[in-house]
């Protein structure tokens, strides 16, 4: 008599057995749509190559896509005849491409990685794509800067007037700095951010860009900033590469999660191909090796990553634990609202 584990692998086995006898004959091309530079290389490396490897009849062809507006943009032109059949973006905007049937629902009966995944990478895309990384905003500062910023209340000292690039909203940036902010102020921003507004305000003369160019490490690289908002795992690898010109710091009144999720695009040319791609790309081989060189935080809980590599993601206890709830498809609902108020009242302030 089986017993109900060796019940369920066996029935997960038969689940599975199509889709392994459909990868052995998968052939053609998919276009991935996502971030380009950094991303788009260490993506190619780490998890489109081994998944070409693995099905050499399937050509992965990837479409630096802009920001995430700017893709669900592209898709939506395209829905009529999609050119593109996966897309990893930010939740925010996905969501909104899932509301408006640019992407496609995944079931575990099809794609039972899901089963492997964290409980918050599942209720990121809900029934669509689920989360296939995290990353946190962090303050980044230059490494000469003398006293070091070791919390975000910091980023107010007089000294830094004028030296400070910080992404505004529309920019998820700017949205996550408003949550962090109304909490280091003993605020819940489900409730308000008039103390994250006020306090930013204060902030805003001595901002030196809203909108950073090409991004805040690079002006703080090249000296045209001391301090800047950025993502973990972006600074991580800068910090890397310049040997140490910048550092990281996840401050200790909390960070935010931004969630990257993975999209099917309905209607997709070579659906067979992009499903198994998307199943591979959250798969336990491909998290850990995408995690230990970049630095985001997996979606998959049983990727097996290296210590020293998950110490520098959020998803370390220590790390873990300073971490601020943020519903993102909440925020979608005020995100308007938010980015209306950082016009007229801080963006407004440093004129």
């Amino acid at each position: 008599m089986l017993t109900r584990r060796l019940a369920i692998q066996s029935g997960l086995a038969t689940i599975a057995m199509p889709a392994v006898l459909r990868a052995q004959t998968l052939s053609g091309q998919i276009t991935l749509m996502s971030y380009a530079g950094i991303f788009q290389d260490n993506y190619t490396k780490t998890v489109i190559e081994p998944f070409q490897q693995k099905h050499p009849g399937v050509k992965v062809n990837f479409v630096p896509g802009g920001s995430s507006a700017q893709m669900v943009g592209s898709v939506r032109a395209q829905k009529a005849d999609p050119q593109t059949d996966v897309v990893i973006m930010d939740v925010t905007t996905s969501s909104i491409g899932n509301l408006e049937g640019l992407f496609e629902k995944l079931t575990p009966a099809e794609f039972p990685v899901l089963n492997e995944l964290l409980p918050e990478a599942r209720a990121a895309g809900g029934e669509f794509g689920p989360a296939v990384t995290f990353d946190h905003l962090v303050i980044v500062q230059d490494a000469a800067l003398n006293p070091q910023l070791t919390k975000l209340a910091d980023v107010w000292r007089p000294d830094l007037k004028g030296h400070i690039a910080l992404a505004a909203p529309p920019n998820i940036q700017g949205l996550a700095l408003t949550a962090m902010t109304e909490k280091m102020e003993g605020g819940d921003y489900r409730k308000s951010i008039d103390a994250a507004m006020k306090k930013l305000k204060e902030l805003a003369p001595g901002v030196n860009t809203f909108d950073p160019n090409p991004d805040g490490y690079s002006l703080i690289l090249n000296g045209v900033a001391k301090v800047a908002t950025g993502w973990n795992a972006r600074a991580q690898l800068y910090s890397d590469q310049t040997n140490g010109k910048i550092n990281v710091l996840l401050p200790p009144e909390g960070s935010v999660f931004q969630v990257n999720t993975i999209n099917l695009t309905a209607g997709s040319k070579n659906r067979a191909a992009a499903a198994a791609f998307v199943a591979h790309a959250l798969s336990q081989d491909a998290q850990k090796a995408f995690t230990e060189r970049m630095f985001y935080a997996p979606s998959n809980a049983k990727a097996q990553i290296d210590a020293k590599a998950l110490a520098r993601t959020a998803a370390s206890p220590e790390n873990l634990a300073r971490m601020i709830p943020v519903d993102w498809n909440e925020v979608l609902k005020v995100r308007d609202q938010w980015n209306n108020r950082w016009r007229r009242e801080v963006i407004a302030a440093a004129r």
